[in-house]
């Protein structure tokens, strides 16, 4: 096993971690899953937000990442004036849904954590992955490359960060969260090489 760098945070007990995720070249980099999970046996808070929503807008699904956490229920809506076939292969959520423009489809509950690649079997142009998390310490970078995570209780976690990529190898980085100030600022640099949008047949090879 590959030793993770450890990296001490001095917070208090309920802290905010910003993570600050940027490509080799040092560039600010959008979308990129972000979580925290604790490496003890404590209790993880419950749920807040089980539901989500992924929609088809232009022939596209938006958001194109998205990271959740397991138990969530994920609408599709339609945007689209044409019809959708929506599905999974991936091992965590196999499933197709039918959307058809001003219909409200049932939503779909991500029961299994891990990466499920979502795709249309009418336009094979549209991919979206989804990131399902054990672990409400989770977020997605915004166009400045920035994350925080909120209200982590002192203990040692496991960090991962991972962008959209043909395998799914989050990279892990361990950190302790300690008593102190209520903040702190987590820098990673994530190597992007060959993994803007692959071919969606790519990742229909791994299943």
């Amino acid at each position: 096993m590959v030793p993770l760098a450890v990296l001490t945070l001095s917070v208090s007990h309920a802290a905010k971690l910003q993570v600050a995720v940027a490509d080799p070249s040092g560039r600010p980099l959008a979308d990129a899953v972000v979580y925290a999970t604790r490496v003890d046996d404590s209790p993880a808070f419950p749920v807040r937000s089980p539901q989500a929503t992924i929609d088809q807008v232009n022939k596209s699904f938006v958001p194109l990442v998205s990271v959740i956490r397991t138990g969530t229920e994920v609408r599709f809506p339609n945007s689209d004036n044409i019809r959708h076939s929506i599905y999974s292969f991936s091992p965590p959520k196999v499933f197709t849904q039918k959307l058809y423009a001003g219909v409200e489809a049932p939503p779909v509950v991500f029961d299994k954590p891990g990466l499920v690649v979502l795709g249309c079997n009418i336009h094979d142009q549209m991919v979206a992955w989804v990131v399902v998390v054990d672990t409400p310490y989770f977020g997605k970078t915004s166009a400045n490359g920035l994350v925080e995570l909120k209200e982590l209780p002192v203990g040692d976690y496991e960090l991962r960060t991972w962008y959209p990529a043909p395998t799914f190898e989050p990279k892990v980085q361990a950190i302790h969260v300690g008593n102190a100030v209520p903040s702190a600022r987590v820098s990673i640099v994530l190597d992007t090489a060959g993994s803007l949008l692959p071919a969606l047949e790519n990742s229909r090879a791994g299943h």
